[in-house]
C-alpha cells in the first residue's frame, strides 16, 4: 500500500497526528513536571492537546465538521480520556509505582480507541438514508 492510500485512512491520519499531539504535549509535560507537581502539569499539557487535537481532527483527521455541534461535543470527547487518563496516571504512579515521566504515555496509549470512537462521532455527518 502507497503512502497516499495510507493516508485516505481516518485511523492512520488520527494516529499521525495524535503522535504528534502526543509528542508535543509530551515536551510540555516534561517541562511543567520540573516546576508542578505531575498531576497539574499533565491537566495543563492536557487542555492544551485538546485545542491542538481540534484542529487537527477538523482539518486533517476527518475534514469535515458537524460545524458548532463539532466545537460545542469536541471538548467532551477530551473530557471522557482526561478522566479515564487520570485515573490511569493515578494508578501508574501511586498504586504501581511506575515512573511518573511514563505516566502520560500510558494513558494516551490506553485511552486511544475511546478517542477516537468519541472523535468520529464528533466530526462524521450521519449518512442521511436515501429516498
Amino acid at each position: 500500500m502507497n503512502l497516499k492510500k495510507l493516508l485516505e485512512i481516518k485511523f492512520v491520519r488520527f494516529l499521525l497526528t495524535g503522535g504528534l499531539n502526543t509528542a508535543l504535549t509530551y515536551v510540555l509535560y516534561l517541562i511543567l513536571l520540573s516546576f508542578l507537581p505531575y498531576i497539574w502539569s499533565y491537566s495543563i499539557s492536557y487542555v492544551c492537546g485538546i485545542f491542538l487535537a481540534f484542529m487537527l481532527s477538523r482539518f486533517f483527521v476527518f475534514k469535515e465538521h458537524q460545524g458548532m455541534k463539532s466545537a460545542l461535543l469536541f471538548p467532551f470527547v477530551y473530557l471522557a480520556q482526561y478522566v479515564l487518563g487520570v485515573i490511569i496516571v493515578w494508578l501508574w504512579v501511586k498504586k504501581l509505582s511506575l515512573p511518573e515521566y511514563l505516566a502520560p504515555l500510558a494513558a494516551i496509549a490506553l485511552t486511544l480507541p475511546l478517542t477516537f470512537v468519541l472523535s468520529k462521532l464528533v466530526f462524521v455527518k450521519g449518512k442521511t438514508p436515501a429516498h
